[in-house]
């Protein structure tokens, strides 16, 4: 067949990797005027998987992720990923910490069968989305679990955060059940 389909809407997440705490929280405002309220906001943890951010962000990282209740249309990602790079601009300049880029924010998306994120960077596994930026299935959900490619970002195959992207999928697939209705 060649009827095109409307993609269905999806939920929105920002990861933010943070210099501390107090800028963690800093970034939670600007996100929440941007996309909406939140429906669900994860722990806090040390972002100690890698150093690739500590001459940016320093040496005691923290992450947190936030899911946005409103769903979003995934063909946003690309702008949606250069809004929240001027978001992170903002915040270096308001925030007083000695490092160059205090906030990161990361957004993607969760859909019943994956979770997708938005970056700058090419690389083989990643595809071009428009306006500078690219996009890369980090994770998918088979069989009740998520899994991970050779590529995943260490700290999403360690497992912590799949408890919160399973909350995210769950709601995701109830909003959407909920748009069919």
């Amino acid at each position: 067949m060649w009827d095109i389909k409307t993609p269905k809407p999806v939920k929105l997440i920002v990861g933010i990797l943070a210099c501390d705490e107090q800028s963690l929280a800093a970034s939670h405002a600007p996100l929440i005027a941007a996309y909406g309220p939140t429906d669900l906001v994860s722990r806090v943890w040390p972002f100690d998987m890698t150093e690739y951010y500590i001459s940016e962000t320093g040496p005691n990282m923290v992450r947190q992720f936030l899911a946005f209740g409103n769903l979003v249309d995934p063909g946003r990602l690309a702008a949606i990923k250069q809004q929240t790079n001027r978001m992170e601009q903002e915040l270096a300049k308001q925030l007083n910490t000695p490092y160059p880029r205090p906030v990161n924010l990361d957004p993607g998306f969760i859909e019943p069968s994956k979770l997708v994120l938005a970056s700058t960077k090419n690389f083989a596994h990643r595809i071009y989305i428009g306006d500078g930026m690219y996009a890369e299935v980090t994770m998918t959900y088979t069989r009740g679990k998520w899994e991970t490619f050779p590529f995943t970002f260490p700290d999403y195959k360690s497992g912590r955060y799949n408890e919160f992207l399973s909350q995210g999928r769950e709601a995701v697939v109830r909003q959407q059940r909920a748009l069919e209705k």
